[in-house]
């Protein structure tokens, strides 16, 4: 395996399960010091523990993403023991499903609050780690639902929208000073994260193919080193989503197929949970 982020110091949020748990194994095992950051303090000790067992260098920092204050502290931390930060990975996310006159307001700001506000606060406040480092990249987990919004998932779209309109425009910012912005737009990810609730996911969620955590992680360890400006997956999905963001009237057009092909594959989904549970 290669080891192209050697005595690089990378933090990763949402990293107590999913992708950013991916994500930060993946960079552990290709030599980083991985700062793992997410609420959950036991899953993060457990995770970090694993990581040491298997070699690599691990600290557990439980930080909610929404707390300015608690995120300083985390970056001083994180730089202090050690030495310098060299990769920011804002994947910490967060949904609640449904129409935005049923769903409590307090949940639509929190959607909000950790997919978008967030990010942007947390790449600022890394922002002078990064140039201290003389070098360094930020990748921002974004969804292809960032290209083509999702009824019922209306703000969780528009913050996607955002997260990715924010790259793009910060990649420009930061041109020629050795800092990269990325983003990585997945599909939908095999992860709690939708399984959990499944009932509630719109039926053409599912008429594109899933991904695991691990390809999605491997795309963000990717845009890290290569500071590559977006990466989609999977592919497919990538490219239909590009179709339907420059012809608006496609998505309408195919809603009705998409809509019955994820249908059935929602349901195989769910049959295999049930029968799991026997």
């Amino acid at each position: 395996m290669s080891r192209r982020f050697e005595g690089k110091t990378v933090i990763v949020t949402g990293a107590s399960s999913g992708i950013g748990e991916a994500a930060a194994r993946m960079f552990a095992r290709e030599g980083a010091e991985v700062v793992l950051v997410a609420r959950s303090a036991d899953a993060l000790e457990r995770i970090a523990a694993s990581i040491a067992a298997d070699g690599g260098v691990a600290m557990a920092s439980a930080t909610d993403v929404t707390d300015s204050g608690a995120c300083a502290a985390m970056l001083e931390s994180a730089e202090a023991q050690f030495g310098a930060i060299n990769v920011l990975v804002n994947n910490a996310g967060y949904n609640c499903r449904g129409s935005v006159e049923e769903v409590p307001a307090e949940e639509l700001e929190r959607v909000v609050d950790i997919n978008l506000k967030a990010p942007i606060r947390l790449t600022r406040q890394v922002l002078p780690y990064l140039r201290r480092a003389r070098k360094g990249a930020i990748v921002n987990v974004a969804s292809l639902a960032g290209r083509i919004p999702l009824a019922f998932e209306s703000t969780y779209s528009a913050t996607k929208f955002g997260l990715r309109a924010f790259t793009f425009a910060l990649a420009e910012e930061l041109e020629g000073t050795g800092i990269t912005v990325s983003a990585v737009s997945p599909g939908p990810v095999e992860t709690k994260f939708i399984l959990s609730d499944i009932e509630e996911v719109p039926d053409i969620v599912f008429s594109q193919p899933m991904s695991t955590p691990e390809e999605v992680a491997a795309l963000v360890l990717d845009c890290a080193a290569d500071g590559v400006l977006e990466r989609m997956c999977s592919q497919f999905s990538g490219y239909m989503a590009t179709a339907g963001y420059l012809v608006p009237q496609l998505p309408r057009l195919l809603r009705p197929l998409l809509e019955y092909q994820g249908r059935a594959a929602k349901q195989r989904y769910i049959d295999e949970r049930n029968a799991r549970k026997r």
